[in-house]
């Protein structure tokens, strides 16, 4: 066994295990990347951003938040294993219209909507998970899922890319599957289309990791209980006392030099 097995403390050894144990833990079984550059997405409004971008002459994207992401499985039809992660990204646009050339600019927010498919493996399960209901059942029996895998979507910020101002009829309509009333309610209500023939297409660029996870028994080294070496230290109730314990952010206000070791031309110092 390695040498440099890693417990609780940096110091411990393999000759510290005390005996293997057996424990349900997530496995991960598949697992892939991407990078999209989702170009000129329609943007959905609500009608008083719809009024505005209206009578605008041009608009600037200010920046992309992912509101919500749909994540549904279904088995692969004679790909025994594999499973087909349909995924709908639901993103928070915000831009500023501009009326006229020298006008303000106007905050408007509005949602666009992007979806995508990955085929992962995710093995086979052939039976029927029973746990236990936390509180129980009133008929006392225990709640039953299928054991399929767990598909898991991970994001990153997205990187708001451009915007601008297009007409309608050059416009690819979009799928006709209802907007959760969730993301509804976060934009305070229905989304409606314009009466001139302007509308809003949004760039995006889109960093994702898709897995597949299924829960599995393994057999691990045990050490001991790991229990905490640190105290829980209360807040202070003096708001200065508290202040003085934060170290000064130097690193905020001065650009950092290159990681010791750097080789020129890795994207830090010269070639």
């Amino acid at each position: 066994m390695s040498e440099n097995i890693i417990g609780c403390d940096d110091d411990f050894r393999s000759e510290k295990i005390k005996e293997a144990i057996c424990i349900n833990a997530p496995r991960i079984y598949d697992s892939c990347s991407d990078k999209d550059c989702l170009e000129d997405l329609p943007v959905l409004l609500t009608k008083p951003g719809r009024c505005l971008i209206d009578k605008a002459t041009s608009v600037r994207l200010n920046g992309v938040n992912v509101c919500n992401v749909a994540v549904s499985l279904q088995p692969v039809p004679f790909h025994s294993g594999f499973y087909a992660v349909d995924m709908t990204f639901y993103f928070d646009v915000s831009m500023d219209a501009f009326m006229s050339p020298n006008a303000l600019p106007m905050p408007v927010k509005g949602l666009a909507v992007f979806s995508k498919r990955a085929v992962l493996f995710g093995s086979e399960g052939r039976v029927k998970v029973y746990t236990s209901a936390c509180p129980d059942t009133q008929d006392g029996l225990s709640t039953m899922s299928m054991n399929c895998p767990k598909a898991v979507v991970q994001v990153a910020e997205p990187i708001a890319l451009s915007a601008r101002l297009t007409d309608a009829c050059r416009v690819t309509p979009l799928p006709g599957a209802r907007i959760p009333d969730s993301i509804m309610q976060r934009f305070g209500g229905d989304f409606v289309r314009g009466e001139s023939d302007k509308e809003v297409l949004v760039s995006i660029g889109l960093f994702t990791i898709v897995q597949l996870e299924r829960n599995v028994q393994m057999m691990v080294p045990s050490y001991d209980f790991c229990m905490p070496k640190k105290e829980c230290i209360s807040s202070s109730e003096d708001p200065c006392e508290l202040f003085g314990s934060i170290s000064f952010p130097t690193d905020e206000f001065f650009p950092k030099d290159c990681p010791s070791g750097s080789k020129p031309g890795c994207g830090c110092g010269r070639d």
